[in-house]
């Protein structure tokens, strides 16, 4: 498979977005609810962060291996580093198999998060 294919990720219908706060328009966020999407929204904020998470989601698939995904211009660690953020904060999960780590975009998380956004509701 090429480094550059870009892969089809399904769309969630809006009953399979796991809702992790209420859309924007319904009301104030709660303090729980605040920090929760702060968090996401934060770790989405370093460049870095946000080209490996776009690079993980656009592999055929939704799913890469960290060795296929480290050029970014860091180093190793640093890119260790950064998925690490990414998986606590809830978008990213992984699975080691043999030596190597493969990561998923959080597809249900992403979608409630463009949820908490969507101002038509």
């Amino acid at each position: 498979m090429s480094k550059s294919e870009i892969a089809e990720l399904p769309v969630l219908e809006a009953e399979d977005a796991v809702p992790c706060c209420p859309p924007i328009t319904a009301g104030e966020l709660s303090q729980a609810d605040a920090e929760k999407m702060a968090a996401m929204f934060k770790a989405l904020s370093d460049p870095v962060r946000l080209r490996l998470f776009s690079r993980i989601a656009s592999f055929a698939g939704g799913e890469a291996c960290v060795c296929d995904i480290s050029d970014v211009g860091v180093s190793q660690p640093t890119v260790s580093h950064h998925l690490k953020k990414l998986r606590e904060a809830g978008l990213l999960t992984s699975e080691r198999r043999g030596t190597w780590v493969y990561y998923q975009v959080a597809p249900s998380v992403v979608a409630a998060m463009a949820a908490m956004l969507d101002l038509r509701t």
